[in-house]
């Protein structure tokens, strides 16, 4: 009788359930298919022209939106190696705040052209190394491509940074660009720090009220909430704040106790009792001078009559994150206990008073006219939420690109205009690179291609026709010609440093370009070292397997 070994490898080396993909076919070309699917959904989006999103997530909630952050964040990416491209996008987002469309789009295209080499018979590991190389010489020549730069001091005049963000939000916002910028720009000017690189893009928040149009939305110095105080006192000047985190009401013991009453009177003073004490509690707050009471809980019945009747306002906010910003903005410390603040705990408002804005009654702390505030608030109205939502998102992007901006102030041509000449400059490099990189090096560059192309194919122009002009018209000397996606004549080039004929030049923050390309790079490269994939069986016990149907018997 012959014993049967089992053979190395093949099925009995994992559990019942792997899946285990590998070699070139299996593993490394089907991966560069995912990432390329999920680069092709957002490409759609990218741009002035692009188009947005219609998403479902699996909550139900409904999202209308061209901005790739939250489109690949709502679709849930289950494909391992899509999820490499989620992780950079991330990262995009979390240090730039901005241009996590470019990421996805770029990668998905060096990881499409790495495929032909691939095929032909390349090994991933040489393309690697000409990738690596590329990026190198990308990133040497994108800091020549620096057309201008924006001085952090002395702080730039509301109209020169509205004009060094009005790009990024005319990719979000085409045609409402001037009108956000100016807000952007002019909330970001009242919270700067005097050191300009400790701006804090926290210090801007924004507030959607429905109704109106976006020509209504305004900036508020101060902060702006969309509910009413909770008493009768609605408004108040230089008053003093008091913020507490604990709930304004009799105190519940923690044990439970029993408590014997012989009599009615005793009833009564035990009542009488619980009354005092709290009547106890706002007398001494009001004694200190408070005018104003911010709770971050429950407010009992009783203690409103208190403190209306002593003439002190009470608003309740329930968020944390608000209530810590709060307390930044008045200069006071949240306190877990009922009683008066001590002059260190209190803080000061210049003006507090509830307003109404479109029909809505709304409570506003601001600063005086003139003075520089911790907080500015940008009230956005609109038509619709999903409107709001998204105006909301823009607004981030370019609070975002200021915060670039004051850090690293030099900026590059947009539209295409820098990814055309890295393009030409790469390629050149590439053809006097010996050995098997240098066919990497020229799909690198090749690659730099999609973003004019996709910006001309989301206008409805000729992406070749475009592409083309635009080597042309580089070729020529001109570094900073980009496409003009409002031409009606071909070709559909343009100088974008410049202004030109009342259009405001096309800049890009350099710091956003040149992280988004090395980490575009990094992913594919990631992608490319893959060589397998082993996929564990999911945890969790199956459903027992029913005899008939349940509900027979």
């Amino acid at each position: 009788m012959s014993l049967k070994v089992p053979r190395a490898g093949g099925p009995d080396l994992f559990k019942a359930g792997y899946k285990h993909m590998s070699g070139l076919e299996e593993a490394v070309l089907r991966n560069i298919q995912a990432v390329g699917e999920l680069s092709e959904i957002v490409r759609t989006s990218f741009g002035p022209n692009g188009r947005n999103k219609l998403i479902i997530n699996h909550l139900g909630r409904l999202f209308v939106t061209s901005d790739a952050a939250t489109i690949i964040r709502e679709i849930e990416v289950a494909h391992p190696a899509a999820k490499l491209l989620v992780m950079a996008s991330n990262s995009q987002e979390s240090e730039m705040g901005d241009s996590t469309n470019l990421v996805l789009i770029l990668a998905g295209e060096l990881l499409k052209r790495s495929e032909h080499l691939l095929t032909m018979g390349l090994h991933p590991s040489e393309v690697i190394q000409g990738y690596e190389m590329a990026l190198a010489k990308g990133r040497e020549e994108l800091e020549k491509l620096v057309c201008s730069t924006l001085a952090p001091s002395p702080l730039p005049s509301k109209e020169v940074l509205a004009s060094a963000i009005s790009p990024a939000l005319a990719s979000k916002q085409p045609g409402n660009e001037a009108f956000l910028s100016d807000l952007v720009s002019e909330a970001a000017l009242a919270v700067m720090p005097k050191n300009v690189k400790d701006f804090n893009v926290d210090s801007v928040r924004v507030v959607k009220i429905l109704g109106g149009g976006l020509s209504q939305s305004r900036v508020v110095r101060g902060m702006v909430f969309g509910r009413e105080p909770e008493g009768i006192i609605k408004s108040a000047k230089k008053a003093k704040v008091a913020v507490y985190t604990c709930g304004l009401d009799i105190a519940q013991t923690e044990t439970k106790g029993t408590v014997l009453l012989k009599k009615a009177d005793e009833l009564l003073d035990f009542t009488h009792g619980e009354e005092k004490q709290l009547e106890g509690y706002f007398k001494e707050i009001a004694d200190s001078g408070v005018k104003l009471i911010i709770a971050g809980s429950g407010i009992g019945d009783l203690a409103l009559h208190y403190l209306n009747r002593m003439g002190i306002a009470v608003v309740k906010v329930l968020s944390k994150f608000d209530l810590r910003r709060l307390c930044r903005v008045f200069g006071a410390t949240p306190l877990a206990r009922l009683g008066a603040p001590t002059p260190e705990e209190a803080g000061m408002v210049d003006v507090f008073e509830t307003i109404e804005i479109g029909g809505d009654r709304v409570t506003v702390f601001r600063q005086e006219e003139g003075e520089r505030t911790r907080t500015a608030t940008i009230v956005l109205r609109g038509a619709t939420a999903n409107y709001l939502d998204d105006l909301e998102r823009s607004i981030d992007d370019g609070v975002n690109n200021v915060r670039i901006i004051l850090r690293d102030g030099r900026l590059v041509p947009g539209a295409g205009a820098s990814e055309i000449e890295l393009a030409a400059r790469v390629a050149e490099y590439g053809a006097v690179t010996p050995g098997l990189s240098q066919h990497a090096i020229t799909r690198w560059a090749e690659a730099m291609e999609v973003v004019p192309r996709t910006l001309a194919e989301n206008a409805g122009l000729s992406a070749e026709d475009v592409v083309s002009a635009l080597y042309a018209a580089h070729a020529a000397g001109e570094v900073d010609s980009g496409v003009d996606i409002e031409a009606e004549q071909p070709p559909a080039v343009r100088r974008v440093a410049e202004p030109e004929s009342g259009r405001l030049p096309v800049l890009d923050a350099y710091a956003a370009k040149d992280w988004a390309i090395k980490l575009a790079t990094e992913a594919a490269i990631a992608v490319l070292r893959v060589d397998s994939i082993i996929v564990a069986k999911q945890a969790g016990l199956a459903p027992p397997k029913q005899q008939g149907h349940w509900d027979e018997d």
